[in-house]
This record gives structure tokens, sequence and C-alpha cells, in this order.
């Protein structure tokens, strides 16, 4: 098996890891609140990361914290955002509008660098927009409030990977460094806000433990930290693809564990959102150039 064959399936877990962690938010948020969640999960996570990988976190410069510290406050809103989304609508419905980060990112790089979108760009959003509409709008025209959050999540989470990439490219940054202290930060300042605005309590039962448990080492720690270090034997084509299954993930988990059923029209929504998804992060271009050139070698060898 490759090295990029092994990152695949690496990143393929971590998809369905984040695709499953809608469903496993629900079952926390029964008995502890969205704040206190957060901050369980991140705090949890970066001390696990600390733990495993202190050697390489006991050294860090000014600039990784600095940007760890920024990161981590958009962190903070992308969670808000999706927590409380799940609270507020289907479990389905949140994973494809959380997803729609693959979309905005490239609407707001275009923004910042005043370049006008091409045609691709513009088919995706239509399409999306109008998935967006089918599952989410009632028969008042009129989205829940949950979706509105989760779409508020989606936008914060496309100005963290902007800023990210930012961070990453400064030479003075280490990305590993970054990838862990994001998660410190990420839960102080919900810490903080939990204990502002809620009253932070510890889970009650065994199943809700395990919960939260899988959120902040699998869904969070080990997923920030394998993405990381996958995306080193990978493609960019093939990580916005496989990231792409995150709400069909989150759709299949809510139907056999949540018994969630959508309207006829939401399923066409979820099914025009995962079109765009897929054509926005696939090159076309590049994908049948390489096919073309795979044929004409193999057309070669088989003359010899």
């Amino acid at each position: 098996m490759s090295k990029q064959v092994k990152a695949d399936l690496m990143l393929l877990i971590v998809t369905l890891c984040w695709g499953v962690s809608y469903l496993l938010m629900a079952v926390c948020l029964k008995e502890i609140g969205p704040l206190t969640l957060n901050a369980y999960r991140f705090l949890i996570a970066f001390f696990a990361a600390m733990l495993l990988a202190f050697p390489k976190l006991r050294h860090v410069n000014k600039p990784t914290l600095q940007y760890s510290a920024l990161i981590g406050a958009t962190l903070v809103l992308v969670y808000i955002g999706a927590t409380y989304g799940v609270m507020y609508t289907s479990l389905s419905n949140a994973g494809f509008l959380c997803a729609l980060t693959v979309v905005i990112t490239p609407i707001l790089t275009f923004i910042l660098k005043k370049e006008a979108p091409g045609k691709k760009l513009i088919l995706v959003l239509i399409l999306c927009l109008i998935g967006i509409g089918l599952m989410t709008l009632d028969g008042n025209f009129k989205p829940a409030l949950g979706d509105i959050l989760c779409i508020m999540g989606a936008f914060a989470y496309a100005v963290d990977l902007i800023l990210a990439d930012k961070a990453v490219h400064h030479e003075e940054v280490q990305a590993f460094q970054l990838g862990v202290y994001q998660l410190g930060f990420t839960g102080a300042y919900m810490l903080v806000l939990s204990v502002v605005l809620e009253t932070p309590v510890l889970p009650g039962s065994p199943g809700v433990w395990a919960a939260m448990l899988f959120l902040a080492i699998f869904c969070t720690g080990v997923a920030f930290i394998v993405q990381v270090v996958a995306q080193q034997y990978t493609s960019a084509t093939h990580v916005g693809v496989i990231f792409a299954l995150e709400p069909v993930f989150a759709a299949i988990a809510a139907f056999f564990f949540a018994g969630e059923r959508l309207l006829p029209r939401g399923y066409w929504g979820a099914a025009l959102m995962l079109v765009g998804i897929f054509i926005m992060e696939v090159d076309f271009k590049k994908f049948f150039a390489e096919k073309e050139s795979s044929e004409k070698f193999s057309l070669e060898e088989d003359k010899k």
C-alpha cells in the first residue's frame, strides 16, 4: 500500500469522525451546556497532545503563539455556530451547512484578492444556494435558527482556514505546534465563556462521558494532527474530495442512529450541495490531463 493511499485512508477516517461528531454533540448537549462541552473538548485534546508530543511542543516562539491565539478565537466562533446549530436544526442539515466552508473559502479569497469569480465558482454557488434553500426553508420561506448558526460557523471556519494558510507560510511559525496550541487557546476561551455564561458541570452518565471523550480525542486532537501529517503525502484535490464526504457521513449517522428523515426536497438539496462541493474541489482539467497521459503511457508500454 502506497503512502498516498495510507494518507487518504487516514483522512477518510478523520472525515468519518467529523461526520459522526454532530451526533455525539447532540448526545452530550443533553447534559452539558454548549460552551462547557467545547471547553472540555478542546482542553482534553490539548492536554492529550501535550502528553504525547511534549518534546516537540516545549520550545515555542512568539509568532506561533500569536497566530495560535488568533486562530483559536476564530475556532470559538466556528464551534459555537456548529454546537448551537445542532441544538436548533437537524443533524443532517448541520452537517451539510457546516460543509459550506469549502465554497465560502474561495469566495473570501476572491474578495480579498480583488479577483472576479470564475465560471466554475459561479456554478457551484448557484447549486449550493438552491441546495440550502431546499434543505432549510420551511413553508414560510424562513430558515431555522440552527441553519443560520451553522452557516455562520461555516463562514467563521473559512476565515480560520485563510488565517491558518497565512500562518503556516510565515517563516517563523511551526505548523505542528500551531495545530496543537490553537486547541489550547480555543479551550481556554471556551472555558472563560462557560464560566461567565453557563454553570459548568461534568457529564452525569457513562454514555455522555464516552461521547465527550471520543469528541475530544478523536474528533478534535487526533483529527487535527492526522490532517497535518497526512497532507504531506497526498494531493490537495484528494483532501478536498475526501473532506467533502463529511456531510454524507453526518447524514448517514443521523439516519441510522437518530432516526432523522428529511423531506424529499431536503435530500435533493443535500445532493445539489454535495455535487457543488465536488465540483469546487476537483480540478477536472488536471484530472483528465493526468488520465490522458496515463492512457498514452499504457499504450506505449503495450507496443513495447
